[in-house]
């Protein structure tokens, strides 16, 4: 028992030393190459560039009052569906952007180009945000507000989260000139995509049919090599209704391509299918 104990007071404390260093990424990326831009790209930092124009604090001060406004809100709205790691996130980020602020006081360009600029930060911030994601964390702010506008307004909450994002991009036009609020909307667009990688693309997995005169071998090849499980169903083909059987199996891309040089190599007119699968779910029986 004690082991047990000390195993998950182990992982805890590794799971919020993930969480710190990712907001520390994502604090990086918005001091460093956010504020030098002057753009406001799909997140609460870029809402809080275009206040602090009109608002005389730093933007830690600004982000950290933003973030607690929108965890009250959405305590009140949503219940507890946020966690504590939202919590510790949402308070994490403003405090780092306050140690750089204080670290590197009045920090210019990294790059002397505004484009530049919001390219790194799109790299650099997705990914902060998709360890983040993948933990099962947030970093607060335009999390929150899709979370509501999911809630209330029945949104999809990806369209949520891009109309939001959409929202504070378009605020630079409060205070910056034309380029400036085009480089924000297009940065949102493109952050979306680069996330999108960033967190989908390692979980897709391809489902492949495959109907062959090897089946047994491939069968075993299946199970015994790449471990992996399959389903077998009998069919007819359409011209002449000859009976057939269909192995199909759901691999990663690393066993996808083990896959297709066993079938090259042992059967290279066989006929295989391939799909896309980024979604796989068992529902149990009630």
């Amino acid at each position: 028992m004690p082991n047990h104990k000390q195993n998950r007071a182990l992982a805890a404390v590794q799971e919020v030393c993930i969480l710190t260093a990712a907001v520390a990424v994502i604090a990086a990326a918005v001091y460093f190459f956010l504020v030098p831009s002057h753009t406001s790209v799909s997140s609460i930092s870029g809402l809080g560039i275009v206040l602090s124009n009109f608002v005389p604090l730093p933007l830690s001060s600004i982000t950290m009052v933003l973030n607690v406004v929108l965890l009250l809100i959405g305590f009140l709205t949503c219940g507890r569906e946020f966690g504590a790691k939202t919590v510790y996130t949402s308070i994490l980020l403003p405090f780092f952007i306050g140690v750089l602020e204080r670290v590197f006081p009045d920090i210019g360009s990294l790059t002397d180009s505004q484009e530049l600029d919001v390219l790194c930060y799109i790299l650099v911030v997705s990914v902060g945000l998709s360890i983040l994601f993948n933990r099962n964390a947030s970093s607060g702010g335009l999390d929150i507000v899709a979370k509501i506008m999911n809630k209330y307004l029945h949104m999809d909450l990806g369209r949520a989260m891009s109309l939001s994002g959409m929202c504070v991009a378009l605020s630079a036009a409060l205070v910056y000139d034309k380029k400036t609020v085009v480089l924000s909307v297009l940065g949102t667009y493109f952050n979306g995509l680069v996330l999108d990688h960033f967190i989908f693309d390692h979980d897709i997995k391809r489902r492949v049919c495959i109907i062959t005169k090897k089946e047994e071998a491939l069968r075993h090849f299946i199970i015994h090599d790449l471990h992996s499980g399959a389903t077998v169903y009998e069919s007819y083909g359409a011209y002449n209704l000859e009976k057939r059987r269909e192995i199909i199996t759901i691999v990663d891309k690393s066993e996808y391509q083990k896959l297709m040089n066993f079938m090259n190599r042992e059967d290279p007119q066989a006929f295989i299918t391939v799909y896309t699968v980024s979604d796989m779910r068992y529902q149990p029986k009630v």
